[in-house]
């Protein structure tokens, strides 16, 4: 594994980048030696944050951590993304082994939520993943979105599931 290591607002020593690089390397038993992972470390006012990226096969893994330290923060980055994979790789263990198909678990018409006033304050541009529903809510989870817009592999249509109150999950394909 690849780490590339970068800084915001503030100038990397070399006590920092040893300590990314030995606590995120623990994480290469996970990858192959071509993944390339994406660290950047940040201040805010009182916070020391580091942001960490990692792309796979089927979307991204992610972890922001933020702390009053840089080194407590490394390692709540390094046990989240850890903690991701292993919740991932029960995740599939489990789809494999499940006799019910995610549709009929999880799928739901979604809550119509009150209008407020329209302001988009972020345009963001990605490639589309093709993947079924349950792995587009695994990467949403790995993520720690709310909602992920992927290509459905069976369809070839554009869908978006998203986290319902409840904890649930919906799926929204759209129809033309």
């Amino acid at each position: 594994m690849r780490i590339t290591i970068s800084g915001r607002n503030i100038e990397l020593g070399d006590r920092l980048k040893n300590q990314v690089n030995k606590k995120l390397g623990k994480l290469e038993k996970y990858f192959a030696p071509e993944t390339e992972a994406r660290v950047v470390l940040s201040r805010r006012k009182d916070a020391e944050i580091i942001e960490v990226t990692i792309p796979t096969k089927t979307g991204f893994i992610r972890a922001e951590e933020a702390t009053d330290d840089f080194f407590a923060s490394i390692d709540l980055a390094e046990e989240t993304i850890e903690r991701q994979i292993k919740k991932y790789r029960n995740k599939l263990v489990d789809k494999k082994q499940s006799a019910l198909a995610f549709s009929e678990l999880f799928l739901d018409e979604g809550e119509d939520e009150g209008e407020a006033e329209i302001r988009i304050v972020k345009n963001k541009k990605f490639e589309l993943q093709p993947m079924n529903p349950e792995e587009a809510c695994l990467q949403m989870e790995m993520l720690g979105h709310a909602f992920f817009v992927f290509l459905n592999g069976d369809s070839g249509a554009v869908n978006v599931v998203y986290k319902r109150r409840d904890g649930s999950y919906g799926l929204i394909e759209p129809s033309i």
